[in-house]
């Protein structure tokens, strides 16, 4: 199978890296295909540019400069977006790659007098979102709701294949976390990609 990997974080010597590095080798060990998108590593630009913007609603138009990245989205049968959590959310490189890549006529569809979005992606087979959160768990869950994984999660479902099937594995309370907490999650993401 053909796996997209965005992967999101400035540092090579985080938790987050040795994430990455984990699901690469696990998905590279189980046979698959992969194709890893580093946002840092290649000087990803997040910012939408006024260009960019007056031509987002034109299908084909809104491609310029993006050109590569809507090919790579458009070959992957799964995708994989490995970042941390960051103020509740996704990192701002992040946030401007959906921004600026997944536009209409790649991501979604839009119907000509309003209504519901037609899915774009229907290649994507299979998902999985493998990120970190200072944050503990109860804080996320309860009080925040966990916004992030609702954005990554349920709002990135519609854009799928229907039957899409999907992972969120979250390691929270980073920030306190003991080595034996960051093992027993780095097994459960060798396991959950050792069977993607």
């Amino acid at each position: 199978m053909r796996v997209h990997v965005i992967y999101a974080h400035p540092r090579s010597d985080s938790f987050n890296s040795a994430l990455h590095d984990i699901v690469l080798a696990a998905l590279r060990n189980a046979g698959h295909e992969v194709d890893d998108l580093d946002l840092y590593a290649e000087n990803f630009q997040p910012a939408l540019t006024a260009d960019e913007r007056g031509a987002y609603h034109t299908v084909g138009g809104n491609l310029a400069g993006i050109e590569s990245y809507v090919a790579r989205l458009r070959a992957a049968q799964a995708l994989v977006i490995s970042a941390p959590t960051w103020w509740y959310g996704m990192p701002a490189i992040l946030k401007g790659y959906f921004d600026r890549v997944w536009v209409p006529g790649v991501a979604f569809h839009l119907q000509r007098h309003g209504g519901a979005i037609i899915p774009g992606l229907t290649n994507i087979r299979k998902y999985a979102v493998v990120t970190t959160t200072g944050s503990p768990w109860w804080f996320m869950r309860l009080y925040m709701r966990d916004p992030g994984k609702r954005v990554l999660m349920r709002g990135m479902r519609r854009l799928f294949a229907p039957d899409v099937a999907m992972h969120y594995l979250c390691h929270y309370g980073t920030d306190v976390s003991t080595l034996q907490h960051r093992q027993r999650f780095i097994a459960r993401v060798k396991a959950t990609f050792a069977a993607f």
